[in-house]
Formats: structure tokens, C-alpha cells, sequence
């Protein structure tokens, strides 16, 4: 499955899933929701909603962590070679004056 495709299915459970369960407890389909108060009904519909988005986005961050790496990122060969002599030339500084000092001793 495509990342575009992963991305809108997680972003369609993100309002379907909520608004399913409002719509339940409202209509009282789940047991037990009618011997709630109002108050109550409320509170524990908005908590479970809340929950459902942060379960549906906990999945779609491990479906993203799981998602296959095209190749092993390689560094420019060109930054290298650069690199590689910048450190030869700065070590080969370092040492002139330690050479410079045992030939004056």
C-alpha cells in the first residue's frame, strides 16, 4: 500500500472513528450507555473519541516506522575526498611545529 493511500485511510479512521462512537453513545446503541447522565454520557463519549484518534495515529506512526528504506543513504564521494584531505592537510600542520621544535633542541 502506497504512502498516500496509508495516509488517507489513517486520516478517514481519524473522523469516522470518533464521530461513531458520539453517535453512538447519543442514539444509546452501546449497552449501558442509557443509564449514564447526560453529564456522563458526555465526558465518557469525548474520552473515548480523544482515544480512538490517538490509537489510529499510534498505527499509522508504527505502519510509517515499518515503511522499507529505499537503499542506505551513501555519503557524495566528492565531500569525502574533500573531507579526507582537509583532515590530512590540518594533521599534517599540527605536526610541523612539534617537528620544527625537536630540530631546535
Amino acid at each position: 500500500m502506497g504512502v498516500i493511500q496509508k495516509f488517507f485511510v489513517a486520516s478517514l479512521f481519524m473522523w469516522a472513528i470518533p464521530i461513531a462512537i458520539l453517535y453512538a453513545f447519543n442514539h444509546n446503541i452501546l449497552p449501558g450507555a442509557s443509564n449514564l447522565s447526560p453529564y456522563s454520557m458526555t465526558l465518557v463519549s469525548g474520552f473515548l473519541a480523544v482515544i480512538s484518534v490517538n490509537v489510529v495515529i499510534a498505527f499509522y506512526i508504527y505502519l510509517a516506522l515499518r515503511e522499507p528504506t529505499a537503499d542506505k543513504p551513501e555519503p557524495d564521494p566528492k565531500f569525502l575526498a574533500e573531507a579526507k584531505a582537509s583532515i590530512n592537510q590540518s594533521t599534517g600542520d599540527a605536526q610541523q611545529p612539534s617537528q620544527a621544535l625537536k630540530k631546535e633542541q
